[in-house]
């Protein structure tokens, strides 16, 4: 499988991450390690997660899927086999939030100590923090860095002017860059990518590793009206893309993928991955058929008229 270098660091990944979201939550511990074994097995490496999942989850406290792939990594003994990426700045109670020196310095101990490893390969701001100056965030990324506790960094839901302003940060003070950015991005969320904040990336070389890529799994095609929305977890962010848009990106890629012999699902992140400055779209599975299904997108290789039909049934 043809691997994709993240930005200008040496972190090869194969083009699919997968989403530790779901581990907590809607996976179990002994169906998240299955997934991730089908994953790797699969030639897959690339793993991205949060301290904060899954705090929102009942009962949970934040760093549920952190202590399941620690425990993983630790059972297989597989961690050089693996690039793990986590994320910090969102709130984890008791005031544990933002990207402060201090908070970034004990954020990470945290989260090695859970994913029971001494390094992180990317390690991403999950959020801005306009509170605490950009140069002060990246000095202390550049402790870890020195420190060996990370390789490279990341950005997450940062804006086009402040990715920008980072970046030029970076280059100002001899500071680690972000290489990697995570926006909100799939064939019915386009509008927090595209434009100027993927034209920034394409020019610095920033890769893009993309969340919600399925739309919740509105992308998918299982969910088609509201009566499909009955009883699903996921359900109410779904809802918002029943209108004439959705139904028009639903029957271009019902199209499509039976012209392929594939899923639609499949389909939709083969467009993600046709787009200039992605890296790879993060993706998640809650059993061994869905990571069948995921798997196997890159396998998908569209037209340019197929991806042009595409962008034109999602505008």
């Amino acid at each position: 499988m043809q691997k994709r270098r993240l930005g200008k660091s040496d972190l090869e990944i194969a083009p699919l991450a997968f989403g530790g979201n779901v581990f907590g939550w809607t996976a179990d511990e002994a169906m998240s390690h299955r997934l991730l074994d089908g994953f790797l097995d699969a030639g897959y490496n690339f793993i991205d997660t949060a301290d904060v999942y899954s705090r929102w989850h009942t009962g949970n406290v934040g760093g549920e899927s952190e202590i399941i792939i620690g425990n993983w990594l630790a059972a297989r003994g597989n961690r050089d086999k693996v690039i793990i990426a986590t994320k910090l700045g969102m709130d984890m109670g008791g005031g544990n939030v933002g990207l402060s020196p201090a908070y970034i310095k004990r954020a990470v101990d945290y989260s090695l100590s859970r994913l029971r490893t001494d390094y992180i390969d990317l390690y991403q701001a999950h959020r801005d923090d306009p509170n605490t100056p950009l140069a002060d965030t990246l000095g202390a990324f550049q402790d870890l860095i020195k420190a060996g506790k990370v390789r490279f960094i990341g950005s997450s839901n940062y804006t086009g002017p402040r990715l920008k302003e980072a970046l030029e940060t970076s280059r100002k003070h001899g500071l680690p860059r972000f290489e990697t950015h995570q926006p909100l991005y799939s064939l019915v969320e386009r509008g927090e990518y595209e434009g100027p904040l993927q034209d920034l990336c394409v020019a610095e070389g920033v890769s893009v590793i993309s969340y919600y890529s399925l739309a919740s799994g509105f992308l998918t095609g299982k969910y088609r009206s509201r009566a499909d929305l009955a009883g699903r977890i996921r359900g109410p962010r779904v809802e918002k893309y029943l209108d004439d848009r959705g139904m028009r990106v639903l029957a271009a890629l019902d199209d499509i993928a039976g012209a392929h012999q594939a899923k639609m699902g499949q389909v939709a992140l083969a467009w993600l991955l046709a787009q200039p400055g992605m890296g790879a779209p993060i993706v998640s599975a809650t059993n061994m058929e869905q990571l069948g299904e995921m798997v196997a997108a890159p396998k998908v290789t569209l037209t340019a008229a197929e991806v042009a039909r595409l962008s034109d049934a999602s505008k």
